[in-house]
Order: C-alpha cells, then sequence, then structure tokens
C-alpha cells in the first residue's frame, strides 16, 4: 500500500536523511573525457548558371574548396589524434560507389612559417569615406511589404550602427579545415576531382598512426553528395522576378538571397520572412540551427522550389545577382556511446561529423532572364573601424 505524507514536518525531516543515503547517487555528474581521434568531412555541390563544373587544377582540387563558389562537386576531409598532435598520415578506404578508387591518403599540414617579425607594425591603408546606402528587403511576395527597405547609409552611419545593421544569422561550426595537427584531403600530393557520378554512400575506415582502429562508418542517401540546385527566374524589372529550383531530397531547407547595385546604393533581398541579410546563411548550418531557423521561417522549408522577389526591388539595378543554398542535415557520431549509468566515464575513441550542402548562382538582368557570368567588382565599401567586413561581401563568388 502506498505511502502518503500528511504533513510538511515529516517531509522536512526526511530530507536530510535523503541527501545522506542517496542524494549523492543521484547527483553523481559522469566523466566525460575528449574524443582520442576527431574527423571532418564536408561535402559541397555549386552550379552557377551558364557554366560548367570548374577543371581540376593541377591535377585535383584544392582543400577549401567546399567553402567557395567554384562550380563542382567538392570534398574536404580532415582528421586529427591527441596521440599525435603533430598530424599522422592517414587511409580512408571509400566505397566503391565513389569511383575514385578504393581509398584517399590524408596528410598531415605543415605549419606556416609566414609570421609577421617580431616588432613588425602592420600597416594599413585609410579608405576613403564610403558613399551610398544599403536598402535591405526581405520576404517572398509579388509586392514590397510594409516597411521595407530598412536604410543604412554610409555618410551618417557610425561603426555601431553599421555592425547592427549587417549583423544577420550564422551558425560557426567547426569543420574540415587545413590547420596544423590535423591529416587533410584533399592535398598537395594526393588530390583528384569527385566525379558527377560519385556517391559517397556505403563504408568508411580511416587507419593511420595514433587513429583507433575502430575509426569506420557508413554513410546513407541523406549525407550523399547533393544534386546541383538549378535556378532558374521569369518576370523581373518593374514586375516580381519568380526564382524556380528543382527538388531536392536530401534537402532539409532552402534559402535565396540576393544583392545588387544601383549607383552608389547596394540592393540587398532575402527570401526569409523576418528581417535578415543572409550573409552568414550561404554556408553549412547544423541541424539544430535549421530546426530553429525554419520554425523563426527565416529558412524554406524542404517543399518549396520557388520563391517571387517583389516587383521593384532590382528594377533600377546595375546588375543583380541570386544566390540559392540547399541544407542537408548533418551527420555526428561518437564511439563508442555514452554510457547510461552516470557512475561510468565516456572515453569517446572517435568523433565525426558530416556536412553537406548544394549552393547556386544566378546573375539576373532587368527582365529577370540569366545573363553571361562576368566577374563582380566589390559592392561593399571598406568602412573606417570595421575591418574586413566589406571583404565577406565584396566577392559574390564566397572566397
Amino acid at each position: 500500500m502506498p505511502v502518503r505524507i500528511r504533513h510538511a514536518s515529516v517531509l522536512t525531516a526526511t530530507l536530510p536523511l535523503f541527501a545522506l543515503c542517496g542524494g549523492g547517487a543521484l547527483a553523481q555528474t559522469q566523466v566525460v573525457k575528449p574524443s582520442v581521434a576527431q574527423y571532418w568531412m564536408d561535402i559541397a555541390t555549386v552550379s552557377m548558371a551558364g557554366m560548367d563544373d570548374m577543371p581540376a587544377m593541377g591535377g585535383g582540387s584544392s582543400f577549401g574548396a567546399t567553402k567557395g563558389m567554384s562550380p563542382g562537386r567538392w570534398l574536404d576531409i580532415a582528421v586529427a589524434t591527441q596521440r599525435k598532435p603533430e598530424g599522422a598520415q592517414a587511409i580512408q578506404a571509400i566505397p566503391p560507389a565513389q569511383s575514385m578508387g578504393g581509398s584517399l591518403t590524408l596528410l598531415p599540414v605543415e605549419a606556416s612559417a609566414s609570421q609577421p617579425a617580431t616588432g613588425a607594425k602592420e600597416t594599413y591603408d585609410v579608405p576613403e569615406a564610403p558613399k551610398g546606402r544599403i536598402l535591405l528587403y526581405w520576404g517572398c511576395g509579388d509586392t514590397i511589404r510594409a516597411g521595407q527597405p530598412r536604410v543604412l547609409d554610409y555618410s551618417t552611419a557610425g561603426a555601431e550602427q553599421y555592425a547592427k545593421f549587417m549583423t544577420g544569422r550564422g551558425a560557426r561550426q567547426r569543420g574540415a579545415s587545413a590547420t596544423p595537427g590535423n591529416a587533410t584531403w584533399p592535398n598537395t600530393t594526393h588530390r583528384q576531382s569527385v566525379p558527377k557520378n560519385a556517391s559517397l554512400v556505403g563504408k568508411h575506415a580511416v587507419v593511420g598512426e595514433g587513429l583507433p582502429g575502430s575509426l569506420r562508418f557508413e554513410i546513407s542517401a541523406a549525407q550523399d553528395i547533393m544534386p546541383p540546385l538549378a535556378l532558374a527566374a521569369s518576370g523581373g524589372g518593374s514586375n516580381a522576378t519568380t526564382v524556380r529550383w528543382n527538388a531536392i531530397g536530401n534537402a532539409r531547407a532552402y534559402f535565396l538571397n540576393a544583392m545588387g547595385g544601383s549607383g552608389q546604393d547596394m540592393v540587398v533581398w532575402s527570401s526569409s520572412e523576418v528581417p535578415e541579410p543572409g550573409w552568414g546563411l550561404m554556408d553549412y548550418v547544423g541541424n539544430t540551427h535549421l530546426d530553429r531557423w525554419l520554425a523563426e521561417k527565416v529558412l524554406l522549408g524542404a517543399s518549396q522550389t520557388q520563391c517571387a522577389i517583389p516587383a521593384g526591388i532590382f528594377a533600377r539595378a546595375d546588375g543583380a545577382m541570386v544566390q540559392g543554398i540547399a541544407y542537408g542535415q548533418d551527420l555526428h557520431l561518437v564511439h563508442p556511446s555514452r554510457p547510461t549509468d552516470r557512475r561510468v566515464a565516456w572515453e569517446p575513441e572517435w568523433s565525426a561529423q558530416i556536412r553537406v550542402k548544394s549552393q547556386s548562382m544566378l546573375p539576373l538582368d532587368q527582365g529577370g532572364e540569366a545573363t553571361k557570368m562576368e566577374p563582380q567588382k566589390p559592392m561593399m565599401p571598406a568602412i573606417p573601424g570595421l575591418p574586413n567586413i566589406g571583404g565577406a561581401l565584396k566577392g559574390l563568388f564566397g572566397r
């Protein structure tokens, strides 16, 4: 028969005894140690209207290509181990469907010797006072919504106001990087293009000095190389520009933004339902952020395949470019899994992170049709007191 406590005084007297007898077990903090080895794989598909995949440079692709905007299918891999902090050469066995041979060779990254001499002073060119404005629009639809655009005038905005205006969402997440201590592919010795028919689906295993023998995993279709995101547009000028794209099966969300220059003004639009320039969204986004930003209607759902840029936004622009991204689903693995008994320390042998995306760019003329790809001049001026912000935007090719 259940025992019911009828008086608070009895409960009060019982709590100290509970803390002495059993409370310590419930308050047990599990010891969690860092993974012996860490592995990263970044997978990107990049396309541009009117441009084919970039030919392999120097016999293969360059590391870090998944961060740029060169057309093609790109793969960056990195691995590190505590047992050999200077970096360990590794071999990754890959599935036959990848069509890149039986394995890939990862080589340690050498520390760069190009450091400023001790006591050397860096010098900077003082930029001219910027002129013009930034006009920010957002939301899919035929007409511009009330309260838009938000306007930033370069000539009157201070550094704080400028930084606040430019702030947008972004997910800083560590991925494959060519930093000392990591072994990477591609590298100066081993690199090759990822074939159009390549698939990463299947079993992968990584071996090397200092790496746990258990570093093996399987990639499913959810993290496979994504198809190209094919953007197309119609309308434009004084009418709305309808941007359409193909549905990608393993995409969880989409996002569009567009930029154009009109005289000294920079015009920016994004597909978000709330004010969002989108500077930081043209990159990998983790699952947690995807869920949050889908709920906030910053991103477009996986079933959406078109969005209209409201009429007139780029009607007077000298040129405009729309960018699109399809976000894949991240895969995070840890081996062995966390013990359910909190008294047992968790000592992972390895952890792995796999990220996937597909990006595209479409230049627009005033009629909304695709135009021939031409090198883009900088649209964003340098702002005194805010170094390198302009550099993040002036290159529409992501690098």
